[in-house]
């Protein structure tokens, strides 16, 4: 019948993305370790676990890219928003001493383009291999008027292992113990909702140029951009010399409200503001948004992706090995008493 429908006449193109599947393959392929079973394709990832771990503790995490990925569909960047999406992820299963195993992804959009779900996935897939985790499915939905034209959302999930006898849950943490920060990549992917009304308010668009601005050598849209710095590998070759007491991934909530959720409920951190130097993006995105330094605090890195609480005497070891990984750390605080409901002090 010449008015019969088709699942394609309906907006949903199974050869696109039969096309994406054949393409991204040989990315997925890379990123596979030993203990993957099968390949993709299959209705389930397999993952043997059998003979790694004596006693295993599954260590599992989901998110997103949050409002960077508007930003990211506006400069028609998608190459690397997918290693946000893997660092997102890893870097939580991470504070609890996991190593991750494995990571699923779901792609979603209201009509199929070939090229920029090969550039996202792609560079999930590179993601993952910084990580070096195995990326062994996903789902890659197409789903008509669902989304405006161009735009995609993205989620992501892991599952990592540790040794129960190993596993950080923050009981070892005293006063006295020191916070040493390890640097950031930029913003990451938390805050960036602040970000794009800084960028409204500074009259910074793609067709104007003014996202190409300077910042200390680099330009305005490459620091918003830079993809967020994946830590497993530095900090699962730390945690083998067996002195960190705990670990904090700075995320939604800024250096004010994610170390102090490992840290005993007597216990509180003081940070010093001396020892912290705003990067120049976030510099520039206090100045221009005119951002109270409260409100840096608990909305941005600024500067710190990760912390690691352990004694005053392992810093300098701990430095050292974060370098050879090429990763700048500090001092920047201290584990000390609890008084009253103030377990957070910023001076």
């Amino acid at each position: 019948m010449s008015d019969a429908l088709t699942y394609r006449a309906a907006g949903v193109d199974i050869d696109a993305g039969n096309a994406v599947v054949e393409r991204i393959k040989p990315l997925v392929k890379r990123t596979f370790r030993p203990e993957v079973m099968g390949g993709l394709g299959g209705f389930g990832g397999l993952f043997d676990l059998s003979g790694k771990y004596k006693e295993p503790v599954l260590v599992s995490g989901t998110d997103g890219v949050g409002t960077k990925l508007k930003l990211a569909q506006i400069l028609g960047r998608h190459d690397t928003i997918g290693i946000d999406l893997v660092g997102m992820c890893v870097n939580d299963v991470l504070v609890q001493g996991a190593e991750p195993l494995f990571f699923l992804d779901y792609f979603a959009t209201g009509k199929l383009d070939v090229e920029t779900t090969v550039a996202v996935v792609g560079g999930i897939a590179k993601g993952c291999e910084l990580a070096g985790c195995a990326l062994i499915g996903g789902e890659t939905a197409e789903m008509p008027d669902m989304y405006p034209p161009g735009e995609y959302d993205l989620a992501g999930f892991t599952v990592g292992a540790v040794e129960k006898s190993q596993m950080l849950s923050g009981e070892g943490i005293v006063a006295g113990d020191v916070i040493l920060g390890v640097a950031s990549s930029g913003p990451h992917s938390n805050g960036y909702s602040l970000i794009r009304k800084i960028l409204e308010r500074a009259g910074c668009t793609p067709d104007n140029g003014r996202l190409d601005l300077d910042v200390s050598g680099v330009k305005l849209a490459d620091a918003l951009m830079a993809p967020t710095t994946i830590y497993v590998k530095a900090i699962l070759d730390l945690l083998k010399g067996g002195t960190v007491h705990g670990m904090a991934h700075i995320t939604g909530g800024g250096l004010k409200e994610n170390i102090i959720r490992v840290v005993p409920d007597d216990l509180g951190i003081a940070l010093d503001a001396s020892t912290i130097v705003l990067p120049p993006v976030f510099d520039w995105l206090m100045r221009e948004g005119n951002v109270a330094r409260e409100e840096m605090w608990r909305t941005f890195n600024c500067g710190i992706g990760f912390t690691v609480i352990l004694p005053r005497d392992a810093v300098t070891a701990a430095s050292a090995l974060l370098q050879k990984h090429g990763l700048a750390s500090s001092l920047i605080g201290e584990v000390v008493p609890a008084q009253g409901d103030e377990r957070v002090r910023i001076g």
